[in-house]
């Protein structure tokens, strides 16, 4: 099978996916359909195993001697925002443009079918590899999800590295931030907002919002800059003449490599009030990064990508094991009205792909 072939089976892929909603939670049509391709285009070559609307596809041939190479990305999407001119869910392509528009076009459905069309590339012509090559179709991304790919990792065989599709313009994102958001609480007393009574938990909790606005952590990563920590939700009060005894407030916090959500989650409550109570609801969603000695991202590096740091979230955040990020498209078009994808983009990543891992 060549090239040319795997890229118009790429795109009509794309083009039925996204006419497919496959909202997070909501992915099963969309699996569907990818399971269909893959059990159509792969029958004799592969071991295809799905898990809820996670798809695990492995070559017969797997070499428990020889190192194992990850490739992923994600069926699912956001619901549309308003504001799209058409049907979010119709694939439009404007020849003069050359765009693709979609629900999904950009942020992963491209990433999503240019590494099946390489995966493809490698099993099909049954080129021979150094390593073993496994590729992960997983659901529930964008909401980091438990019933994503930290579902599949049980039946993961063991790891050395994974390449994971989203649109970073086909550059090497090797970091990424994690994610930890914090529920935290000030405790007041109540009292009658009429008479000198109580302890307004508003008052007292407004110093320590301000701190945290103002906070620097003593780090900072190469690739990823300082840590980010913002107040994003704040609730007190039940009526206007009751002085609050509670004022809770969100904390979003974004990591960075050199430090563990736990690390920092623990300096924070060190340098806050000891009255000031914080829960994290999660310190699963992990920051990571890779050494630019990688022979992947050496590899890239002299195709002429370019190394960044990663702002967003991604699979990445729940991976073990060592990863790099890149996909065609745009990041900056995900979750936006009328977002599309370029179709020399898509080219361009399958023969990028398929260069790196020969």
């Amino acid at each position: 099978m060549d090239k040319d072939e795997l890229y118009y089976l790429a795109i009509d892929l794309l083009k039925k996916l996204i006419s497919i909603p496959r909202y997070s939670r909501d992915e099963t049509k969309g699996a569907d359909l990818v399971e269909e391709f893959l059990r159509n285009n792969l029958t004799n070559q592969v071991v295809i195993v799905r898990y809820g609307n996670n798809i695990l596809v492995k070559n017969n041939k797997t070499d428990s001697s020889r190192p194992t190479v990850l490739l992923n990305s994600h069926i699912d999407t956001v619901k549309p925002v308003s504001g799209w001119r058409h049907d979010p869910h119709d694939p439009i392509y404007i020849n003069q443009d050359d765009k693709l528009f979609g629900l999904g076009s950009n942020d992963a459905g491209a990433s999503l079918v240019s590494l099946l069309a390489a995966f493809m590339y490698f099993t099909v012509n049954a080129i021979p590899c150094s390593y073993n090559l496994q590729m992960l179709v997983s659901a529930e991304e964008e909401v980091s999800g438990k019933d994503g790919i930290e579902s599949m990792l049980p039946y993961l065989d063991h790891i050395d590295f994974a390449i994971v599709g989203e649109p970073t313009m086909m550059e090497i994102g090797v970091a990424e931030k994690g994610l930890v958001v914090i529920d935290g609480e000030v405790r007041g007393i109540a009292g009658h907002a009429a008479r000198d009574e109580g302890e307004n938990a508003i008052y007292k909790a407004i110093p320590i919002i301000k701190s945290i606005g103002e906070l620097s952590f003593p780090v900072e990563s190469k690739w990823l800059g300082k840590i980010k920590i913002n107040v994003t939700q704040i609730e007190a009060g039940t009526q206007h003449n009751v002085i609050p005894d509670s004022c809770r407030f969100v904390i979003d916090m974004r990591t960075i490599d050199t430090w563990s959500n736990e690390k920092t989650f623990e300096y924070l409550k060190k340098v806050l009030p000891s009255y000031t109570q914080l829960q994290p609801r999660s310190l699963r969603l992990n920051p990571s990064s890779i050494s630019l000695n990688n022979p992947v991202v050496k590899r890239l590096q002299l195709l002429g990508k370019k190394p960044f740091g990663s702002p967003t979230l991604s699979d990445q955040a729940l991976m073990p094991w060592p990863s790099m990020k890149i996909g065609p498209g745009n990041s900056s078009r995900s979750h936006t009205s009328d977002e599309f994808v370029h179709l020399y983009e898509i080219r361009d990543a399958i023969e990028t792909y398929i260069k790196v891992l020969f």
